[in-house]
């Protein structure tokens, strides 16, 4: 360790650690540093960026020396160095000084290549199999094999280094001499194909040898080329999307020992055959003929049409994460054969078999099995497409002419016959915790099917653990649900829909924050959402659009607390992770967003709008809408504000107040804290947007009270956004009680009514359903965001910016003993664990060098808080500050403490 007592760690370029293939021509560059000094601070820093590993060793920056910049930043310093250019390496390091001037060692190097930066730079062409779509509708339903590509070629020279810039749409598998390029599945992330398509960069340079080598891709339609299939007899992706026959585009770029190069294109020389997967699509899944040969090969077609830009893809690639052994097999019924995996997730199952060629064996996917064992597929069911009644389609779905009558998720295997054969869908993922296995040859074992969970590998940055099991089970099943959804689109659910909603983020975003590392995450579905934008300026519901408007403003726009999403995820971003360039590059849609959504005010009340969604009590829409409204204008006025916008930060300033007026106008009873109808939901909406006036707010959260207690006999009646605005309702209003309570139930509607009904990820719907609501819905997470903040305590300051304040209060709540959590800030690990003895409370806390936290033990006699020993305003990095609300308030710098407060009374 240096003088300064710091070390610089975990070097990032873009939110990554040593990324390939970027396109950002000035990138960021982010650290975070640890000390064991308390109140470290960073007073300085300086970056150095060279050509090579070598120049970087000997301190030579050939392409940028920051200097000594006086500064306590670590996160987005972009880089000002020499232009860069394509498909090059740059190395780097830091080193940082603290409040004494005194230097940390410089940190291990760091890299980040470029991908191909400009549009000339790609040589390659689009090419095809050459076919046409049918134009038919029912011709679609028939064999249609997915083209497999190849290219030979000869490599007679030592190799330095070997790139290939590659995608395809829908999805692609590309392989070099029958290895598989890379981990990533179901490439490249769903995006508006029109605006942008992402391509993914791989080193495949010990993939690669001397003499013959050759490059195969497979290509699988996704949501390039879908089915007619008109979901809730209605939509149709086809007249939604941007289509075509499955088409890709790749470069390998070989770098030779001698300095020579080498670039292999996609032209029309390249040959193409149909391979053995006959059939495929993300709803209705995949045949496969492992009897097909590759046969008539032909030249492939280039193909010519405008699509979107071709863009380095950033969030994290669908990988495979988890793998799932079965717990149990059962046959209901002779030859059929249910697996249980034991938990529901989202992903593929591998079958591995042995039988005469020809064999058919079928895989059907459920979440849920009926009594007497067989496997109920109806609450995955593609688009609600079911010839039977269900609670939302009680005439069934028919989705139109060659379409199935019932759009379960399944895939048929054809045994070629020649010994063991392991299978795997290729380009579609299932929903599912069953597995029913039909027309196996034999009797199957616990081994012949796998379960692979995929998601996008985002990484896993939070923990939480407490001596309530119910909620550590919970917390488990959410962590479930969130990786589910996540497939370069963040899902309503990985079965049924499979759609970006802008509602559902909005809801969870902040407990998905401290699960993961949402930052590549979020910032997709902004640009997914800003690249849906309408010429009006309207949010569209889904991102990529496809053309729901539920409830909506008009004018093909989502509804309005779903078009909440770009501007919201912009400040999570912000406060979270410090991230400004984004509001920088997505401020005009917000502004022209909020603008049409003024446009269809009426005295600034809006009228419409799905509300408080799922929710048990009824909707009052009228008052939800405006609040989402007023949300709108809050999020403006602090974008305007951080970019200095001063005429738009008055200007929606005024807006806001306009709208709080007019809500307090129209829906408040004076003299009572009542709301409209004063559900739950129209309490919690108003109290959390702070839409009360003061000597209303204590009437206004005992009407709260009342609801709950009286009313619902201490239960919720909320839905998606009133349960995440309810918990946080109750615990800023020191009702954390009643939070607990509410969570902590186990009977009907609650998080515990799902847990004791077999649930292992979250439902759609409070009450049980068999016929139609998903079992895999990230809705309802929020109350692990409500974890983390109340009973952990851990949460970002209201003005934080990429969490460097920071806020420890835990709440003593309920039953509860002890609590322990961990949050991988961008800044270091925030860490707070409690817990109760017989006579005191004992506190550990850890806050990242270059942070300062505000820290509540639940106490009004501080001078019973003790820190390691010491009374606590006498201890290193601790600051007293107050007494407030029955809690003695430090102030800390970064380090660990250990509080303890003596002679505690619960």
């Amino acid at each position: 360790m240096s003088d300064s007592g710091a070390v610089v760690k975990q070097l990032q370029c873009e939110y990554q650690v040593n990324p390939l293939g970027i396109d950002v021509v000035s990138p960021r560059l982010s650290w975070i540093v640890e000390s064991k000094q308390r109140s470290w601070k960073q007073s300085s820093y300086q970056i150095l960026v060279a050509s090579s590993i070598e120049a970087l060793e000997q301190d030579k920056a050939d392409l940028w020396d920051s200097g000594k910049v006086e500064s306590g930043q670590t996160i987005h310093i972009v880089y000002e160095g020499k232009a860069l250019k394509s498909k090059t390496r740059y190395h780097w390091k830091v080193r940082v000084r603290d409040n004494n001037d005194k230097a940390s060692a410089w940190s291990e190097s760091g890299w980040w290549e470029t991908a191909l930066l400009e549009a000339d730079d790609w040589k390659a062409e689009w090419i095809s199999d050459g076919k046409k779509n049918p134009e038919k509708d029912e011709d679609f339903y028939k064999d249609d094999p997915a083209p497999v590509f190849r290219k030979e070629f000869d490599i007679e020279k030592t190799i330095e280094k070997a790139r290939v810039y590659i995608t395809g749409l829908g999805f692609y598998e590309a392989k070099i001499n029958g290895q598989g390029v890379g981990e990533n599945v179901l490439d490249p992330g769903w995006t508006s194909y029109a605006k942008r398509i992402l391509y993914s960069t791989f080193d495949v340079t010990k993939l690669l040898k001397q003499g013959e080598n050759a490059l195969s891709v497979s290509l699988g339609n996704g949501w390039f080329n879908p089915l007619p299939m008109k979901m809730w007899g209605k939509n149709n992706l086809r007249t939604k999307l941007t289509i075509g026959r499955p088409q890709f585009i790749a470069q390998l770029e070989l770098t030779y020992k001698d300095g020579t190069t080498q670039c292999l294109i996609t032209d029309d020389n390249w040959k193409v055959a149909d391979g053995p997967i006959v059939r495929n699509n993300v709803y209705l899944g995949e045949i496969y003929d492992a009897r097909r040969e590759l046969t008539n090969w032909r030249n492939a077609e280039i193909v010519k049409r405008e699509l979107g830009k071709l863009c380095a893809q950033f969030q994290p690639a669908i990988k495979i994460t988890k793998k799932l052994k079965p717990v149990k097999i059962t046959e209901p019924a002779p030859g059929v054969f249910i697996f249980d995996m034991g938990q529901n997730f989202a992903g593929w199952a591998r079958l591995k078999v042995k039988g005469p060629a020809g064999t058919k064996v079928k895989l059907r996917y459920g979440e849920l099995l009926y009594p007497d064992g067989t496997l109920n597929v109806m609450t995955t069911v593609g688009g609600q497409i079911k010839p039977q009644a269900s609670e939302v389609t009680p005439n069934g779905v028919d989705a139109g002419p060659g379409a199935p009558k019932l759009a379960e998720q399944s895939d048929t295997y054809i045994l070629k016959g020649q010994g063991q054969e392991t299978y795997s869908p290729r380009f579609c993922y299932r929903a599912f915790r069953y597995v029913e296995v039909t027309g196996f040859p034999g009797k199957p074992t616990l081994d012949s099917i796998e379960g692979l969970r995929l998601n996008s590998d985002v990484e896993p940055v939070g923990s939480f653990s407490c001596s309530n099991e119910m909620f550590n089970r919970l917390q488990d099943v959410i962590g479930w649900t969130f990786l589910s959804n996540l497939f370069s689109v963040q899902t309503d659910c990985p079965g049924r829909e499979k759609f970006g909603y802008g509602g559902d983020p909005v809801v969870f975003a902040e407990a998905q924050s401290f699960g993961f590392d949402m930052t590549g995450m979020y910032t997709k579905t902004v640009i997914d959402f800003a690249d849906a934008a309408l010429p009006s300026g309207a949010i569209t519901e889904t991102a990529p659009s496809i053309g729901h408007d539920d409830e909506s403003l008009g004018q093909g726009s989502g509804p309005i607390g779903w078009m909440l999403v770009l501007p919201y995820l912009q400040e999570i971003l912000y406060q979270y992770y410090g991230d400004r360039r984004i509001i920088e590059d997505q401020y005009e849609t917000a502004r022209r967003s909020i603008e049409f959504i003024r446009s269809k005010a009426e005295n600034h009340i809006i009228s419409v709008g799905l509300s408080d969604h799922e929710t048990i009590d009824p909707k009052a829409i009228a008052l939800t809408s405006t609040a989402f409204y007023y949300h709108h204008a809050k999020l403006l006025t602090r974008f305007a504000r951080i970019l200095g916008k001063k005429n738009d930060a008055k200007q929606y300033t005024k807006l806001a107040e306009q709208i709080k007026a007019a809500f307090i106008e129209r829906f408040l009873e004076l003299g009572t804290g009542r709301f409209d109808i004063h559900t739950q939901a129209c309490q919690s909406f108003a109290l959390y947007y702070g839409l009360v006036p003061d000597d209303e707010r204590q009437k206004a959260v005992d009407v709260l009270v009342d609801e709950i207690m009286n009313r619902h006999k201490g239960h919720l009646a909320t839905g998606i956004f009133g349960t995440k605005f309810m918990l946080d309702v109750l615990m800023r209003a020191d009702r954390n009680d009643i939070a607990y309570m509410i969570a902590d139930k186990r009977d009907f509607p609650g998080w515990g009514y799902m847990l004791e009904n077999g649930a292992t990820t979250l439902w759609e719907h409070w009450a049980f359903s068999d016929n139609t609501f998903s079992h895999n819905h990230s809705m309802f997470g929020s109350v692990s965001e409500w974890f983390f903040k109340a009973l952990a305590g851990i949460q970002a300051a209201p003005d934080a910016v990429g969490f460097d304040k920071i806020i420890i209060r835990p709440r003593i709540t309920g039953d509860l003993t002890w609590v322990k959590a961990g949050y991988k800030s961008v800044r270091g690990e925030i860490a707070a664990d409690w817990r109760l003895g017989k006579k005191d409370f004992k506190l550990n806390v850890t806050i990242p060098a270059n942070t300062i936290a505000t820290i509540y033990i639940p106490t009004d006699t501080p001078e019973k808080v003790v820190e390691s020993g010491k009374v606590a305003d006498k201890a290193e990095g601790v600051k007293f500050l107050r007494t407030k609300n029955r809690a003695a308030v430090y102030e800390l710098g970064s380090g660990s403490y250990s509080f303890t407060c003596q002679d505690f009374e619960r």
